[in-house]
């Protein structure tokens, strides 16, 4: 089955580009609330026109709504879908589980799809997702074919896919980079991307681009992708110029439809449209590695010719994709009649004049057929005509002609129409009864020489750590304290057996809980006997992403660390509550290991990092511009997590205590196991910073 073509339109000239380069389907933006703040987007007019003009030429409309969104913006939002939907939207792309929650409540005929803002990866994720009413999800960027070929052999819902354009450096969802060095939120639309700037590596800030990415292009792939199964195939580009979009449109469109790889001259035009450094399809080949990294010069060429063809092309508005049939009757004494219909289901039929004797040549059938034929300037193209035309009988060309333009204006609005959907009350939240006068101190540590006597004595209510460590400890020291494991925040289908076992060593040992960072480990956690708590890679931002954690059986949650101290306070706490108040909050988590691609690192058989042989965790920074020096930690399989370069520090702000809060979290990763215990008096007596540190994004917020 051919995949959907799914193509951006960050403008309406982009959309017009879009729909007459052949892509089957757009996404675009309309009003405060997707992830492409900046992009032109669409004003509520044209917006209605973009619905019309796609929908009369057979082409889909997505509209995107995933960003996080606060308590205050709920409504708003749900007030755009609602509107959308009203208009004949096709479907919602959605991030937010406090949105997602609503809409599938609300507004229940409308497809959802879950965006890669979601952070999906794993067939878990994706039947979790689709299980709660998404219809698509579109899934990590990061996938390889086999990872993707798993998803869609174990999932119900279609499986959408980026083939083409540029690439994050931290898993979709999961940065803060640019909302902490900037206030500007990735989450929310506005990423300032960090990830283009020069870095050095473990001394002065250098001019290299580790997180640069080339552009993904996978434009020879496609006839495997359909093969597989995948249902859509994604093009990225909101940002971009209408040429861009109605080069790249044009060629993997035609890729699709004559189902073969891109010739050398495409591949040149594609590279010519936008490239950094050239292309890479190594996460599809499930390769990682510093050949993956590009980048684009400030001054680099327009390609005029290409784009002015491409421009002149679109703007054609040549492009007839809806085949039409015909069928005209026209009897001695009746009104001549037409019907239209487009095989999807609409018919419409117009009467015209009654025709007269013929006075010298009548009127054959064959006449009749050439003329509605005529379909030029319009979207449609004649599939079949089907004339009955009574003897000798006589009707001017033009009653014909005007038969056929009413005729197909009467079939696009038909087309046009809004399908019927419901729109329910919003369900109220459940009680709020979660609320703390104080919250309890929690903490997460990175290593088990972190885990000491001096800070186990302080109290704290939980300890979290690593599944893989807590598992590898020949014993767990006894006392008051709950001990979690963290779940890694990025794994595949494949390491879901040892994520098991791993598990259930660390229970055996005492481990009662689980802390989830993502919507997948609830599919691999369900029949644990564990107690579930969320953690901050599941973006908590309102009391709806709350309640509908709640359902899937969060026992209490962690809330999103870009929200300000009153928003904290201001949410209904559907559950008990927690928040990150010290430690280096975490900006990225990626697919490639940082370290390996600048200075290197000894792998073992299973691909982690051998103890003692320059590991990743040794002390590894990334540097900027201005000398900041950012922590490259090891996560699970090989990846990296990236630290901000100063520890959040709040035991002197009492605004935390005062928040609702019942969880109050000590982040540990860099510190000396001394130096934790430290902190921890510290946060118990309310005492001030000491050295370097940041108030991270309490107070100040992020646009």
């Amino acid at each position: 089955m051919r995949p959907e073509l799914l193509s951006p339109a960050g403008s309406p000239e982009a959309l017009r580009a879009a729909v007459q380069s052949g892509a089957d389907a757009v996404y675009l933006g309309w009003g405060e609330f997707n992830a492409r703040r900046s992009a032109k987007n669409f004003s509520d007019e044209e917006f209605r026109q973009a619905l019309r003009y796609c929908h009369a030429r057979g082409v889909r409309v997505f509209l995107t709504l995933n960003t996080l969104l606060t308590d205050r913006e709920l409504p708003k939002a749900l007030e755009t879908a609602a509107q959308a939907s009203s208009l004949g939207v096709d479907a919602v792309l959605v991030q937010d589980w406090g949105l997602f929650d609503l809409l599938r409540k609300c507004l229940p005929d409308i497809p959802l799809h879950a965006s890669t803002q979601m952070s999906v990866f794993t067939s878990g994720g994706a039947r979790e997702a689709a299980g709660d009413g998404c219809q698509r999800v579109v899934i990590a960027r990061e996938c390889s074919r086999e990872d993707t070929k798993t998803i869609i052999e174990n999932t119900p819902a279609e499986i959408e896919i980026f083939v083409h354009g540029a690439l994050c450096m931290c898993y979709s969802g999961q940065c803060a980079m640019s909302a902490l060095i900037g206030g500007r939120s990735g989450n929310r639309g506005r990423c300032a991307q960090p990830c283009r700037l020069p870095y050095g590596i473990d001394g002065k800030a250098g001019k290299k681009y580790p997180l640069s990415l080339k552009d993904s292009c996978l434009a020879g792939e496609l006839e495997d992708m359909a093969r597989m199964g995948v249902s859509c195939l994604k093009l990225e580009g909101r940002m971009k110029r209408p040429e861009y979009v109605a080069v790249i449109a044009r060629i993997y469109s035609t890729l699709l439809e004559e189902n073969r790889a891109p010739t050398p001259r495409e591949e040149q035009e594609l590279e010519e449209a936008f490239s950094r450094s050239g292309f890479t399809d190594w996460y599809w080949t499930g390769r990682r590695g510093a050949g993956m990294f590009g980048t684009r010069p400030e001054n680099a060429a327009e390609p005029k010719e290409l784009f002015a063809a491409a421009r002149a092309q679109y703007e054609k508005e040549s492009r007839q994709s809806v085949p039409v049939h015909f069928s005209f009757r026209a009897s001695a004494g009746e009104a001549a009649e037409l019907t239209a219909h487009d095989g999807e289901g609409h018919r419409v039929t117009v009467t015209g004049p009654q025709p007269e004797a013929a006075r010298s040549r009548a009127v054959t059938a064959e006449e009749i057929q050439s003329r509605l034929g005529k379909t030029g300037g319009t979207p449609y193209r004649c599939a079949e005509v089907r004339a009955k035309v009574g003897e000798g009988l006589s009707l001017p060309a033009s009653a014909v002609n005007a038969l056929r333009r009413e005729a197909l204006d009467a079939l696009t609005e038909a087309r046009v129409a809004p399908p019927p959907r419901r729109r329910l009350a919003a369900p109220p939240l459940p009680e709020a009864g979660c609320g703390a006068a104080e919250p309890e101190f929690t903490v997460s540590v990175m290593n088990p020489c972190q885990i000491t006597k001096e800070l186990l004595a302080l109290g704290p209510a939980r300890v979290y750590a690593p599944v893989e460590v807590l598992a590898a400890m020949d014993s767990l020291p006894q006392g008051d304290s709950e001990w979690c494991a963290i779940l890694p925040r990025v794994w595949r289908d494949r390491d879901e057996g040892e994520l098991r076992s791993l598990l259930a060593r660390a229970g055996e040992k005492g481990v009662t809980a689980a802390l989830l960072g993502n919507i997948g480990h609830f599919s691999l956690v369900r029949e644990s006997g564990l107690h579930l708590y969320g953690d901050f890679g599941l973006n908590v931002f309102n009391a709806r992403s709350m309640d509908y954690l709640r359902g899937k059986g969060l026992e209490s949650a962690c809330v999103s660390f870009e929200l300000r101290f009153a928003q904290i306070r201001d949410m209904a706490k559907i559950l008990p509550a927690e928040a990150i108040v010290y430690g280096r909050l975490p900006l990225m988590i990626t697919e490639n290991c940082l370290v390996q691609n600048s200075v290197g690192c000894k792998l073992d058989r299973t691909g982690q990092c051998v103890p003692g042989n320059a590991p990743c965790g040794q002390g590894h920074c990334l540097v900027d511009r201005t000398g900041a020096a950012f922590p490259m930690l090891p996560a699970y399989g090989h990846r990296t997590e990236l630290q901000n370069s100063r520890p959040l520090w709040l035991a002197d702000r009492p605004e935390y205590r005062r928040a609702g809060l019942a969880y109050a979290r000590l982040r540990f990763t860099t510190e000396a196991p001394r130096e934790c215990a430290e902190v921890f008096r510290a946060y118990r007596q309310g005492e001030g910073a000491r050295g370097e540190f940041t108030r991270g994004l309490y107070e100040r917020g992020v646009e």
